[in-house]
């Protein structure tokens, strides 16, 4: 295994926002659509893997990243992409929360949710987003 970061991102009650706005779950919206646009641009940046959520056809509401091999200098330049990537998505009018744990990671895709959350980095990422969530969420949390 290699040492790296897990990141997962998850759009904050976002199924109460899609129903007040009329929008059905099984396209893409302007919410879901930035997401995945901004994802995807992250990915490509950072060499991260995508393990688990990123949905064009549907677009994104939850998304589980890996990148391996990073430094502290690496670190500091994702939470700032993934700052702007929450800023992004709250100047549309909804919010996020991210959660980014250090630690070992496997880089192997997963093939359904439970699967995503299924190693030791992962689970400690969850954990974090779970309590980014209860404090009101829309923000970056990382931990070492």
């Amino acid at each position: 295994m290699l040492t790296g970061c897990v990141i997962i991102m998850d759009l904050d009650k976002f199924e109460e926002l899609s129903k007040s706005r009329g929008w059905s779950e099984y396209v893409p919206n302007i919410i879901t659509g930035t997401l995945t646009t901004l994802v995807w641009q992250f990915v490509r940046k950072h060499f991260a893997m995508v393990i688990y959520g990123l949905d064009e056809k549907r677009g994104t509401e939850e998304v589980v990243l890996e990148i391996p091999d990073i430094s502290e200098k690496d670190l500091e330049e994702i939470i700032e992409d993934l700052e702007r990537i929450r800023m992004e998505i709250s100047r549309l009018g909804a919010s996020i929360s991210i959660a980014v744990a250090l630690g070992p990671v496997t880089g192997k895709p997963a093939k359904n949710r439970r699967e995503a959350y299924n190693s030791y980095t992962r689970k400690r990422a969850l954990k974090l987003l779970r309590e980014v969530k209860r404090a009101g969420g829309n923000k970056v949390a990382v931990t070492h």
